[in-house]
């Protein structure tokens, strides 16, 4: 997030609050730059807006649909395979010769064939093969639907940095449009303390040149508004040409003060980060017993059903239907498992191990990051207690120096410079509230609960 942005001198004059209003109605429309239609958003429209229409969350989302249909094909391994055959065939007339292919002989067969054949097969025992694809299936949606939480945090993570950027940018254009409209008081001024030969020629140009300058502030401070509301509408699928309004009350908003503690556990609880590792332990687990089920036998209890015309394996052959069936149960077992799959199942192991440290790592990370997030929070409100100081004390310099000038003891130029101080230690208030604002969030983001 824009953490500062430079200042050209800011100019005021010693004037009271309806010559300010009235000089500020004075500014010119162009200096204003209107994106479009105005749209004022709190930060629960902004992320319901994100919830909504966010492009990504919404890919994050289909994938917890495809892997809901991968647990439910992982599902269908335990129904059992019913298998259906049916051919007609012509049948040649058979030969029967010796061995040492004399004494040749035609035998008629009907030429008619028929086959209907009916299988079915239930696995019984399968060494956990079975179990163990649909854990990780349904492991897999669990990883999805930890992503949609991921993807939806730091979308709105993203979206809000961008959000208090145009808050700040829109106070400092604020700041500008008010300094302009002063400038333009104090020149004015200036030419007609001129007139009565109590001012320069050069002291109008220096003015003037410095209202060039805030005025190029200005556009700038514009451009860079532009910018950022382009990127916060495209992030939150609004039609170009919105204008984002933030909410002004956000710099008077109260922000809970809970310990750390409360933070590391609710990150250890919530956090999206946290949960991805802990399922990439337990599918790296999964996997493991999987190659461990190539070791054990398969049962398999079968079924099957053949209706077949004419007999062929009688000489000559018989013109009638045969049909046979039976039930039974298979076993299975690769021998070659016993030397093929123990280096399969060490690599697993070595994968469950890595799992685990993994973790490991990443509860310590969060652990750090928590700890950053809460101190920098905590900051936040010592930095805003140092500028309401500043303010104090700009603001009774201001006082004094404005008296001073009043009395004719003190130049403009001093006037101007506690002026500066006193807009520059306000505007520094007002931002030191906004980013009480952006870390709280941040923390929350951190902890996984934004």
């Amino acid at each position: 997030m824009t953490k500062t942005i430079i200042f050209p001198t800011l100019l005021l004059l010693a004037a009271s609050h309806s010559a300010v209003a009235q000089s500020v109605a004075s500014v010119p429309a162009q200096s204003v730059v209107t994106v479009g239609m105005q749209k004022p958003m709190p930060i629960n429209d902004l992320f319901n807006h994100i919830e909504q229409n966010s492009r990504s969350l919404i890919a994050s989302k289909t994938g917890v649909e495809a892997a809901q249909m991968g647990v439910e094909t992982a599902r269908s391994q335990r129904l059992p395979d019913i298998s259906v055959q049916l051919s007609m065939s012509y049948i040649g007339n058979a030969l029967l010769t010796d061995r040492d292919f004399s004494n040749v002989h035609g035998l008629k067969s009907p030429h008619l064939g028929n086959s209907f054949a009916l299988e079915a097969s239930q696995a019984i025992y399968t060494g956990g093969a079975i179990s163990a694809g649909i854990s990780l299936a349904e492991l897999g949606k669990k990883q999805a639907e930890t992503g949609v939480r991921l993807t939806r945090q730091q979308t709105r993570f993203m979206a809000l940095g961008q959000y208090l950027d145009l808050y700040k940018v829109d106070n400092r254009m604020r700041v500008y449009r008010e300094n302009i409209a002063l400038t333009r008081q104090l020149i004015a001024d200036i030419k007609e303390r001129q007139q009565q030969g109590m001012a320069l020629k050069n002291d109008i140009t220096r003015y003037e040149l410095q209202m060039e300058q805030l005025q190029l502030g200005l556009k700038q401070l514009q451009n860079t508004r532009s910018i950022l509301n382009h990127q916060l509408c495209n992030t939150l699928s609004l039609a170009n040409g919105t204008e984002i309004q933030p909410d002004t009350t956000l710099a008077t908003v109260s922000c809970p003060k809970d310990g750390e503690a409360h933070w590391q556990n609710a990150a250890v609880a919530t956090s999206p980060i946290l949960e991805q590792s802990s399922l990439n332990v337990s599918i790296a687990k999964q996997k493991e017993r999987l190659a461990k089920s190539e070791l054990k036998p398969k049962v398999v209890l079968v079924a099957a059903n053949n209706f077949d015309g004419p007999i062929t394996f009688e000489l000559p052959p018989v013109d009638k239907n045969l049909d046979i069936w039976y039930v039974g149960v298979g076993v299975k077992f690769n021998i070659g498992a016993l030397y093929k799959s123990n280096k399969r199942i060490r690599q697993a192991a070595a994968e469950t191990r890595q799992a685990q440290q993994l973790l490991d790592v990443q509860s310590e990370q969060i652990n750090n990051n928590v700890n950053t997030a809460y101190t920098q929070y905590l900051q936040t409100y010592t930095e805003l207690d140092t500028q309401r100081k500043s303010v104090e004390l700009a603001r009774q310099n201001y006082n004094v120096v404005n008296a001073r000038y009043l009395s004719q003891l003190a130049l403009v130029t001093d006037m101007v410079d506690a002026s500066n101080l006193r807009l520059n230690a306000e505007l520094q208030e007002v931002d030191a509230r906004i980013n009480i604002v952006y870390a709280y969030y941040k923390m929350k983001f951190v902890a996984g609960e934004i």
